[in-house]
């Protein structure tokens, strides 16, 4: 995956390296946002957790993408907390120096512009499967987004890198029903299961209930 803004461009304009350990927390919902984060390796979860603590996961942060850009463009807080699935090397600019980038290299304005379409396409298309009484929408849903968008799937053999609980909190299921019904996709073969991996080769048709 090409990177969101070239990493020797970041250093260029002062950006720095940052290491995260596994689980732990980058930065949380309501803190001031003064860094443009960008992930070199390992991996992230971008979530919002709720009273009881449940997480609601919105993406699974790749290496090369960006993330937790909401207050570099509109001067509120991180409108959601990120946590490290792994150990995790970031590289990070602060937020003056992010702007000045931006306004001089309008083409890294224009990626964003449809980058944040992207994202919301796809908070849209979650929204209205999770309407659905189907668990078994609301998955093939993202399955199909996460075939599209080339991420979250290995290159070489189809496998889903998520755990079911990520499944769960980008869906809104409990685990146990995410549990359930991918095993009823594989009995249909939608998908497939080996020794508790799971390996998806095509989009899977999505017929509403």
């Amino acid at each position: 995956m090409r990177e969101m803004i070239d990493i020797n461009l970041l250093l260029v304009w002062g950006a720095t390296y940052k290491k995260v350990q596994a689980h732990e927390t980058i930065f949380r919902e309501g803190e001031p946002g003064n860094y443009y984060f960008q992930m070199v390796s390992g991996s992230a979860k971008w979530l919002n957790i709720d009273d009881e603590g449940r997480e609601c996961i919105h993406a699974i942060v790749e290496p090369n993408e960006s993330f937790g850009e909401f207050p570099l463009f509109d001067d509120g807080p991180y409108a959601a907390t990120a946590i490290a699935n792994s150990d995790c090397l970031l590289i990070r600019l602060y937020k003056p120096a992010f702007l000045e980038l931006i306004n001089e290299n309008p083409q890294i304005l224009s990626a964003f512009m449809r980058l944040f379409t992207k994202r919301l396409r796809f908070s849209y298309s979650i929204l209205r499967s999770m309407s659905s009484n189907s668990p078994e929408i609301r998955i093939a849903n993202l399955i199909n987004h996460l075939k599209t968008e080339r991420k979250s799937f290995c290159p070489d053999c189809d496998q889903l890198k998520l755990t079911r609980q990520q499944i769960a909190g980008m869906t809104g299921l409990r685990v146990e029903t995410v549990i359930r019904t991918m095993r009823h996709m594989h009995d249909k073969g939608e998908l497939s299961i080996s020794r508790g991996k799971v390996f998806c080769k095509d989009m899977i048709e999505v017929i509403s209930d």
